[in-house]
């Protein structure tokens, strides 16, 4: 089982309209994936696999060099996109 966390700055608004349809992509497609959400606060914390967030912070956390799979979403209302991705997250994994 995977962990993620879905974040954003504020930790409310789009991270917690995203983290919804996160859960239901994983739900739907039996991801082996749990699902958290936090603001950028709960990243340096976090010990989970990977962060799902939109591109602009996925950019800056991707600078940082975490030990996590960083994950930009574009748009948080898309599971095909979300779905992708994930699926990409995922095999990454395997290898």
């Amino acid at each position: 089982m995977h962990k993620a966390l879905v974040a954003c700055r504020a930790g409310v608004g789009s991270s917690l309209m995203l983290k919804i349809k996160v859960s239901e992509v994983v739900r739907e497609n039996e991801m082996p994936i749990e699902v958290e959400h936090s603001s950028l606060d709960g990243v340096p914390g976090f010990t989970g696999d990977m962060i799902i967030t939109l591109p602009d912070v996925a950019e800056e956390l991707m600078a940082k060099n975490l030990s996590q799979k960083i994950i930009g979403i574009g748009n948080i209302v898309d599971k095909n996109e979300i779905k992708m991705k994930l699926d990409e997250a995922l095999a990454s994994f395997s290898q």
